[in-house]
């Protein structure tokens, strides 16, 4: 293990993260654009890209969240289920939120059984646990 893994608290480390490369381009490009709407979020988003394993369509696993997936997902005792979509497809009241939000860009590339923690706002930290994803 080297130094610098050894050094990191525990609460660093985070899942592996997977994200259609094709994706990639224009999430990275809508982070940029939005940090002057939601600056926190959108370096969150950028750092989390960053750091994922890019992959061609085909080659990800149908339980990884992408653009347009329905997850279920666990955020404490609560429980409940979104689709993932791109800042001018979002309606909350319908179930869709833009990957530009704080739940939306936690859950961006985990699979199935992943959880992460994540800052939601307001200094709240929670972990969040995919249950399911459909496409």
């Amino acid at each position: 293990m080297d130094r610098k893994a050894a050094a990191r608290p525990l609460t660093e480390r985070r899942p592996p993260l997977i994200i259609d490369v094709d994706l990639y381009h224009r999430l990275r490009a809508l982070a940029e654009h939005g940090r002057d709407l939601a600056p926190e979020v959108a370096d969150k988003l950028l750092d989390e890209i960053e750091r994922a394993d890019l992959r061609r369509a085909e080659d990800i696993p149908d339980n990884v969240v992408t653009i347009g997936s329905t997850v279920t997902f666990r955020d404490g005792a609560r429980t409940q289920s979104v689709e993932i979509v791109m800042p001018p497809d979002a309606d909350v009241d319908h179930g869709r939120v833009s990957v530009l939000t704080p739940v939306g860009a936690a859950l961006l590339g985990l699979a199935t059984g992943q959880s992460i923690r994540w800052e939601l706002g307001y200094g709240r930290v929670r972990t969040i646990e995919v249950i399911d994803v459909k496409h």
